[in-house]
């Protein structure tokens, strides 16, 4: 098999012999996968009638489990994002119908922010959808190469995370 990263090195072997360019191999087919998968997603996510941000929020609250509800805090920790960010991204989400604020019973100044029936329908089709589109994906992989790959990617994972 030969792609177009091997043409993209090719030509940088021939201008720069003098470099290793195993970088390149790896990290341009990673960098055009990300894209792929990102379209994929943006599909999926369309389809639902959510954004990607929207998803991050929806799903960090459905993996949760019953009754699908984190503090600001634990969701702001489970979506990488600013308190600010946060406040207008629940806000948005609750203008939407698809969470809701509620008093949190063991803080009298704390808020949980629950994933409301209608959200739940959203994360779970859109998640649905991005599986198909992901398996899609992987569809030429067999299922043994499949696992390696994960695992390749966790051990050069790991240490930047």
């Amino acid at each position: 098999m030969h792609d177009e990263v091997d043409e993209l090195v090719e030509a940088w072997q021939r201008e720069r012999a003098d470099l290793d360019l195993g970088p390149v191999e790896v990290f341009s087919r990673i960098t055009r996968l990300a894209r792929l998968l990102d379209l994929a997603r943006r599909q999926a996510f369309t389809e639902h009638s959510i954004e990607s941000w929207e998803f991050d929020v929806l799903a960090a609250l459905r993996r949760a489990g019953t009754p699908y509800e984190l503090s600001p805090g634990r969701l702001i920790r489970e979506t990488l994002v600013t308190s600010g960010t946060m406040t207008n991204r629940v806000d948005r989400l609750t203008g939407r119908g698809l969470v809701e604020r509620l008093p949190d019973p063991h803080d009298r100044r704390g808020v949980l922010v629950r994933l409301t029936a209608e959200g739940k329908q959203r994360v779970d089709g859109a998640f649905e959808a991005l599986l198909d589109r992901e398996r899609d994906l992987l569809a030429d992989l067999p299922v043994p190469e499949r696992q390696q790959l994960a695992d390749l990617l966790r051990t050069l994972m790991t240490p930047l995370s």
